[in-house]
């Protein structure tokens, strides 16, 4: 890859007690790009992107984004610079409609102070108007329309899924990180979801860091990989290199048979 990173991981060291999640993981994303990671369960993969959203303090290491050092910011700091998440377990308000969770995400980027918003004047009426252009675009492009009015605890698994990734594309990012997206659904669903991943990538320019067990949707969508092992990078490179590697074959994928 040529230009300047969006992201730069560089010797990413995380430790638990004794236990060590990460040990000197380095890697880049560069933009437009979908980079995987992947690997076995407890590789690590969960704690790289909790440590690039500062859910996690990495003893060691830099986290660079656009450039800019941001290891030790707040997680709605790093929010606010552009890199939203989704969750491996769906973190959403279940008592709250699909379009509320939704505007829930445009939090961070509204300006306008309580009295003015409650008020709903001037300027913070011009900034609501705004945010709810935002929020029915991504309600269009995920095609939620049919929900927007359900409480999201009252909706199926694959539609909350789809619900999370609309929350956190609300954010406005640059950098959408999936923890799993695919996880618990159906066919269907996997082929929805996978749909509207590379529509946000194809029409909302975000670059992406997936991680996902489903290595026939992987090894499809994806630019380049990250492999972990035991908290530690074992290989990088496009899904044909990493397909035919023999350590990761050994360590995770099981098979070189295509």
């Amino acid at each position: 890859m040529v230009g300047q990173p969006l992201l730069e991981v560089q010797n990413l060291k995380l430790a638990f007690g004794g236990h060590l999640a990460l040990a000197d993981v380095s890697f880049e994303l560069f933009p437009e790009e979908i980079l995987g990671l992947i690997g076995p369960n407890g590789a690590g993969k969960t704690s790289v992107l909790n440590s690039i959203t500062m859910f996690y303090h990495p003893q060691e290491g830099k986290i660079s984004f656009k450039g800019k050092e941001i290891t030790g910011l707040r997680p709605h700091q790093i929010a606010r610079i552009g890199i939203a998440r989704t969750f491996q377990h769906i973190e959403l308000f279940s008592g709250l409609t699909v379009l509320q969770n939704l505007m829930v995400g445009r939090h961070v980027r509204m300006k306008s102070g309580p009295l003015a918003s409650s008020l709903f004047f001037g300027k913070a009426r011009r900034e609501e108007i705004r945010h709810r252009e935002m929020v029915e675009d991504i309600i269009d492009l995920l095609e939620l329309e049919a929900i927007r009015d359900k409480l999201v605890g009252s909706l199926p698994y694959g539609q909350r899924k789809r619900v999370d990734l609309g929350r956190a594309l609300a954010m406005e990012p640059e950098l959408l990180l999936l923890d799993e997206p695919l996880a618990g659904m159906n066919v269907e669903e996997k082929e929805d979801m996978v749909r509207f991943i590379m529509d946000i990538f194809e029409l909302k320019k975000v670059s992406v860091i997936l991680v996902e067990h489903d290595m026939g949707v992987v090894m499809d969508i994806v630019n380049r990989l990250v492999v972990l092992d035991f908290g530690s990078k074992i290989a990088e490179g496009r899904p044909g290199e990493i397909k035919n590697n023999e350590t990761v074959i050994r360590a995770y994928l099981g098979s070189s048979e295509a």
